[in-house]
């Protein structure tokens, strides 16, 4: 999948849902704030905003006034669910594709891993 084409908001939403996914942000602990992960990813924090809006909408992480946003319970398995699902329908198909035309088999595949 070509990410250079990829807005920043998703690229940083994918970065935030690794780290979701990985345990870096656990059920329940906060997420940086906004200003904090732009300057960290040297990002706008409007285009932070956005990332985070999309984890609010989507149900996976709450806002809790005045203290900041959090990894709601269930987020990590519902965030990985939804990576798999998205994985096997948008870029597995294109690898699948590309490993045969390139006439690799499937242990040729697993020596070099």
């Amino acid at each position: 999948m070509n990410t250079a084409a990829k807005p920043v908001y998703l690229k940083l939403r994918e970065l935030i849902a690794a780290s979701i996914i990985d345990g870096s942000y656990p059920e329940g602990v906060m997420l940086p704030s906004v200003r904090s992960l732009a300057a960290q990813e040297g990002a706008n924090p409007l285009t932070v905003a956005k990332a985070y809006q999309q984890f609010q909408a989507d149900g996976l992480v709450a806002v809790q006034r005045g203290v900041g946003m959090y990894v709601v319970a269930g987020a990590p398995a519902r965030l990985l669910e939804a990576e798999r699902r998205a994985f096997l329908s948008q870029e597995w198909p294109a690898i699948r594709a590309r490993i045969g035309r390139l006439g690799l088999d499937a242990a040729e595949l697993l020596e070099t891993a």
